[in-house]
C-alpha cells in the first residue's frame, strides 16, 4: 500500500482505480473493520435529574459537576481503548514469515502455493480467510508458485502484483521494485498505471523510474538465480549489489572513492563471499580488505 492511500481513502480523494487496488490490499481490511467498529460506538448518555429523582440524596446538596471537556476525553480514552482493542485482535488472525541475514525459507500457502522469501525479508496473510482472498504482503524478495485460482495478489510498499496462477519473482527493496514472470503473465501496479508482464520478462523501478528488460541472457532458467545460491544483475547500480551482497553474507560494506551509481553486469555467489568480491571489484579494477563482519572496498593507492 503506498504511504498516502490510508489518508486519502479517509478523505475520499482516491480515483475508482486506486480504490479498487487499495481494497485488495490486507490494509484495507483492517483499516475498514476498525473504521466499521469504531463508527457503531457511541458514548453513553446521562440524565442528571433523573439520577436526583431515583436517588435519596438531598435536592438542595451541592452538585459538582464534571467539566464537559474532562467528560469527553474519558470517553474519548474508552473509545481509543476499544478500537486498539479490536485492531489488535484483526491482527493476530495474521500470519507473519520473516527470514533474516543469510537466509532464505520456503513455506506452502493455504492453497499449496510455494513461497520462497531471500535473505531479510518478510510476507504478511491471513490464513483464515485465504480461501476467499489470496492477498499477501512482502517486504523484501520472494519467489512464487502460485497454484490456480482465484486472483492472487501481492502488495508491496511500491506497487502490486497480481496473477491468477504462475511463477514470477517480487523484489521490493527501498528504491527498488523488480516483478519478473517466468510463466503465465502477471499485472503490474505501479505509480497509478497497470503494466500486463508476459514470461521471460522483467518489470523493473529504480527510483521510480521504469524499465521493462527481456530476462533472457541473464538467467535461462525458469526461476530466479539466487534460488541457486547466486544473484544476476543487468545494468543495475553498483550500489544495489553491495545492498545484495550485504544481505546475503551478513557483512557490512564500507566503500572509499568509489562511484556506486555505474552500472554492473554478471553474476555473483551467495555462498562464496571471496569469489563475490572478485566478481564485483575485477570489472573496476576495485580492491578490497575483509575485516571479520566488514569489507572495505577502494580504488589502487587511495588507502593502505
Amino acid at each position: 500500500m503506498q504511504e498516502n492511500f490510508l489518508a486519502r481513502w479517509l478523505n475520499n480523494e482516491l480515483s475508482q482505480e486506486e480504490l479498487s487496488k487499495f481494497k485488495e490490499t490486507n490494509e484495507y481490511l483492517t483499516y475498514k473493520k476498525i473504521v466499521d467498529f469504531s463508527s457503531k460506538l457511541e458514548a453513553p448518555t446521562y440524565n442528571t435529574e433523573e439520577a436526583l429523582d431515583q436517588s435519596k440524596i438531598n435536592r438542595n446538596a451541592k452538585i459538582i459537576r464534571l467539566n464537559p471537556i474532562r467528560k469527553k476525553l474519558q470517553i474519548a480514552a474508552v473509545v481509543l481503548v476499544l478500537i486498539t482493542g479490536s485492531y489488535f485482535f484483526i491482527n493476530s488472525l495474521d500470519k507473519n514469515v520473516i527470514t533474516g541475514y543469510a537466509e532464505n525459507k520456503t513455506l506452502t500457502l493455504p492453497d499449496s502455493s510455494i513461497v520462497t522469501l531471500n535473505s531479510v525479508s518478510e510476507i504478511t496473510f491471513n490464513k483464515n480467510n485465504w480461501d476467499t482472498n489470496r492477498n499477501l504482503t512482502l517486504e523484501g524478495e520472494a519467489f512464487f508458485k502460485v497454484a490456480k485460482g482465484k486472483k492472487f495478489t501481492v502488495n508491496t510498499s511500491q506497487g502490486i502484483a497480481t496473477v491468477l496462477g504462475t511463477q514470477f519473482n517480487v523484489e521490493n527493496r527501498t528504491g527498488f521494485f523488480e516483478v519478473t514472470c517466468y510463466e503465465g503473465s502477471v499485472s503490474v501496479y505501479f505509480n497509478g498505471e497497470t503494466t500486463i508482464l508476459p514470461a521471460g520478462n522483467s518489470f523493473l523501478a529504480i527510483d521510480n523510474e521504469v524499465i521493462i528488460t527481456d530476462i533472457s541472457g541473464v538467467n535461462d532458467t525458469q526461476t530466479p538465480s539466487w534460488l541457486l545460491n547466486e544473484s544476476s544483475f543487468k545494468s543495475i547500480p553498483l550500489k544495489y549489489v553491495l545492498n545484495e551482497f550485504e544481505r546475503q553474507f551478513d557483512t557490512k560494506i564500507e566503500t572509499k572513492n568509489i562511484n556506486t551509481s555505474i552500472l554492473f553486469t554478471g553474476t555473483i555467489s551467495n555462498k562464496n563471499k571471496e569469489i563475490a568480491l572478485k566478481s564485483i571489484c575485477a570489472p573496476y579494477q576495485i580492491n578490497y580488505k575483509i575485516e571479520k563482519n566488514k569489507v572495505l572496498l577502494y580504488l589502487e593507492n587511495q588507502t593502505k
